[in-house]
C-alpha cells in the first residue's frame, strides 16, 4: 500500500492525488470527487505516508493504523464516525488500536482516520493484499545482495 501520492491539504477537505508536478505547484485530484486543481507551494501538504498517530511504545505510521482497522472491521467502518461522540470515538479507536497515547490522539484526529480510510476504501484506493507477499520479496532482496 502506497499512501505516498495521497496528500491531505491544509483547509481544504478530503484527500487528494497527486496527479503531476510543475514548478512550484501539484495537479491533485480530489478523491472526494475527482476534480483536478493546483496545489502550490505555500499550501501546507501532508503525503499520508509521512503522518504517525501517537501511541504509548512509538509512534504509528498511519497505513500501519488503516491494516488494523481493517483487521478488525473489515472494508467498511462499523459506526456512524461523523456523528459519534467523542467517548464512542475513542472507544472504537481503542478496539482498533488498543496503545494509542489518549493524551495526544485528540477525537478530531480519530474522525479523521476513520474518515480517510473509509474514504480510501470506498475508492479502492487501499490494497491490503500487497503488504502480504511484501516480506517474501524483501527475502529475495537480502539474499541476493549477500
Amino acid at each position: 500500500m502506497d499512501l505516498s501520492k495521497i496528500v491531505s491539504i491544509s483547509g481544504k477537505s478530503g484527500l487528494y492525488l497527486v496527479k503531476s508536478q510543475a514548478v512550484g505547484r501539484l495537479i491533485v485530484e480530489s478523491v472526494i470527487d475527482g476534480k483536478c486543481t493546483p496545489a502550490f507551494a505555500h499550501d501546507r501538504m501532508s503525503s499520508l505516508e509521512e503522518i504517525s498517530i501517537f501511541s504509548t511504545d512509538e509512534d504509528r505510521p498511519l497505513k500501519d493504523v488503516f491494516k488494523m482497522i481493517h483487521e478488525k472491521m473489515g472494508d467498511k467502518v462499523d459506526f456512524d464516525y461523523k456523528k459519534a461522540t467523542p467517548e464512542q470515538l475513542r472507544e472504537k479507536f481503542a478496539f482498533v488500536m488498543p496503545d494509542y497515547d489518549e493524551e495526544a490522539v485528540y477525537p478530531s484526529d480519530m474522525k479523521k482516520v476513520f474518515a480517510w480510510y473509509q474514504m480510501l476504501m470506498d475508492k479502492n484506493l487501499l490494497d491490503f493484499t500487497e503488504e502480504e507477499a511484501q516480506p517474501d520479496a524483501q527475502a529475495e532482496t537480502s539474499t541476493e545482495k549477500e
